[in-house]
C-alpha cells in the first residue's frame, strides 16, 4: 500500500465498551499497525439524550487498560455540526441533494401500500424535481442515482454488488436541523483522511448509501472491512442475558488484558493453528492473518484458557507485582513470592489468587456449616487430635507433615481423604489448596497448630 493506512474506530457514548465494539477497534487498530498507518478514535456523542460523559470516560479508560493507544487525540462528532452543514449545503447546491416536504402521514401510508403489495418499502422520490425550498417542517434528502450499481472490494467478504435501485434517497438533515448519521459518518471520515473503514457487518447496508455520499462530495475513496458479529455460546448475538459483555466486566473478573485482547482477535482472525499472541507479535502478523467471514461464538471457558496460558506466561517478580497492586496483603516480599509459586498453577484469573492466597496471611472466616457437619464429626475431631500430637513434635518439613498423616491413617486404618480433607479444611477454611503437606509446610508450625486446636477444642 504506497498511501498511508488511516482507519478509525467510532464508538457511540451511549454505554459501556462491549466486546464486539472492542474486538473491532482491535482489528482497526491492529490492520493500521501491521500496515504502518495510524488508528483514530471518534465519539459520536450527537445523541445527546443518550450520550454521557461517563461512557466516553469509559470507552476512553477499557483502550488504556488494553494497551490500545490511539494515534491522534479523540474527535468528538457534535464539535463536527458546522461542516456536516456546509457538506449538506454543497450537496444541495450541486443538486446532489434536495428539500422534502413529504408529511409523515403520507411516508407512513407510502410504506404500507408498498409493504402490502410485496414491495421494499423505500421513498417513492415525490420530492426529488420540484425544486422545493426550506421550510419549517422540511427535511433534506440525498439524491441517489437511479441507475447504475454500487461495487466495492469488502476485505473480509470480497466483492460486493448493490443496484441503486435497492437503494432510495434517505434523509441527511431531520426537521430539527441535525445532520444523520450516514451523512456525518461520510463527513468525518473525508476530513479525518480515513483510507479504510474496518467495522460491524451491522453496518453492511449503510456502505452503499455512504460511497455515494462520498462520491458526491468529492471524498476519495474508502476501503471498507465488515467484521461478522459475535454470538453468544447459545449461537443467539451476544447481549446482556449472556452475562457480562462489556470491557470493564471482565477487568472486574480479573481477566488479564492481554489475555482478551488475544482472545477477541480470535474471535474471527487465524494465522495457521496457532492460538496464543501477545501484542507485539499481533502488530507483526496481523496482515498475515485471515479475518473469517462467519460469526464467531463467544465462550467464557475459552476465554479463562487464554488468561491461563497469559499468566503462566507472566514471570514472577510480574505476577507478584500486579498481584500486589491489587491484592492489599500481597508484597514483593521471599513469603509472598513464596506463597504465589504454590499457588499458581490452581489459578486461572487473578481473583482466584485472592481466594488460593488468603488463609496463608488472614486468619479465615468462619467454615461453612455444612462442611463442618461433615467432616468435623466426632470422629475427625478425634482423628484431628491424633495428627496434632504428631506435628507437635515435628521439625515441620513436608516430608515431616507427610509421614505424621501417613501414621495416622496407620493408626485409625483409614485413607488419605479421612485425614487429608478435615486437615486441610482445619488449616485452611475451605476445601481447596495445593498439595496439604507443602500447604502446612508453608503456613508454618505454630499456625497449623493454633488452627488445629481451635477445631479440635471447639
Amino acid at each position: 500500500m504506497t498511501k498511508e493506512v488511516i482507519t478509525r474506530f467510532a464508538p457511540s457514548p451511549t454505554g459501556h465498551l462491549h466486546l464486539g465494539g472492542a474486538r473491532t477497534a482491535l482489528f482497526a487498530w491492529l490492520f493500521s499497525k501491521s500496515n504502518k498507518g495510524k488508528c483514530l478514535l471518534r465519539i459520536e456523542d450527537t445523541d445527546k439524550e443518550r450520550s454521557k460523559e461517563e461512557y466516553t470516560n469509559s470507552i476512553l479508560d477499557s483502550f488504556s487498560w488494553m494497551g490500545i493507544e490511539f494515534d491522534e487525540k479523540p474527535v468528538y462528532q457534535s464539535k463536527n455540526i458546522s461542516l456536516h452543514l456546509k457538506a449538506i449545503e454543497k450537496l444541495i447546491e450541486e443538486e446532489h441533494a434536495y428539500y422534502c416536504n413529504c408529511s409523515q402521514d403520507r411516508l407512513d401510508e407510502l410504506r404500507k401500500n408498498q409493504q402490502k403489495a410485496g414491495e421494499k418499502p423505500k421513498y417513492d422520490g415525490k420530492c426529488r424535481n420540484l425544486n422545493l425550498k426550506k421550510s419549517d417542517f422540511s427535511v433534506v434528502r440525498f439524491k441517489n442515482p437511479k441507475e447504475g450499481s454500487v461495487s466495492f472490494n469488502d476485505l473480509v467478504r470480497g466483492k460486493i454488488t448493490i443496484s441503486n435501485n435497492e437503494l432510495d434517497d434517505l434523509i441527511i438533515l431531520r426537521s430539527d436541523g441535525s445532520p444523520t448519521y450516514n451523512l456525518s459518518v461520510v463527513v468525518d471520515d473525508i476530513n479525518m483522511g480515513i483510507t479504510h473503514v474496518i467495522r460491524g457487518d451491522d453496518h453492511i447496508n449503510n456502505t452503499p448509501r455512504q460511497i455515494n455520499i462520498c462520491k458526491a462530495l468529492g471524498g476519495e475513496e474508502v476501503i471498507f472491512g465488515h467484521v461478522p458479529m459475535i454470538l453468544g455460546d447459545d449461537g443467539k448475538r451476544m447481549s446482556k442475558r449472556h452475562g457480562a459483555i462489556s470491557v470493564v466486566d471482565y477487568k472486574s473478573m480479573g481477566i488479564l488484558s492481554g489475555a482478551l485482547l488475544n482472545y477477541l482477535v480470535r474471535l474471527g482472525w487465524s494465522l495457521g493453528d496457532k492460538e496464543v499472541f501477545n501484542l507485539d507479535e499481533l502488530i507483526n502478523q496481523f496482515s498475515e492473518g485471515k479475518i473469517n467471514s462467519a460469526p464467531s461464538s463467544f465462550s467464557m471457558e475459552k476465554l479463562t484458557w487464554f488468561n491461563k496460558e497469559h499468566l503462566d506466561l507472566l514471570e514472577e517478580d510480574q505476577l507478584l507485582k500486579l498481584l500486589s497492586d491489587n491484592i492489599s496483603y500481597l508484597s514483593t516480599d521471599s513469603y509472598s513470592k513464596r506463597v504465589i509459586g504454590l499457588v499458581r498453577d490452581r489459578c486461572n484469573t487473578l481473583l482466584d489468587f485472592q481466594s488460593e492466597t488468603y488463609y496463608f496471611f488472614k486468619d479465615y472466616k468462619s467454615i461453612d456449616n455444612e462442611l463442618t457437619e461433615k467432616f468435623f464429626k466426632p470422629e475427625n475431631i478425634e482423628i484431628l487430635s491424633y495428627l496434632k500430637g504428631e506435628l507437635v513434635e515435628s521439625s515441620f518439613s513436608s516430608k515431616d507433615i507427610s509421614e505424621a498423616i501417613e501414621k495416622t491413617m496407620d493408626q485409625f486404618s483409614i485413607g488419605m481423604g479421612k485425614v487429608g480433607q478435615p486437615f486441610r479444611l482445619a488449616v485452611t477454611g475451605q476445601m481447596g489448596s495445593p498439595s496439604i503437606d507443602k500447604t502446612a509446610e508453608l503456613l508454618g508450625k505454630e499456625k497449623v497448630l493454633e488452627r488445629l486446636e481451635k477445631v479440635t477444642s471447639s
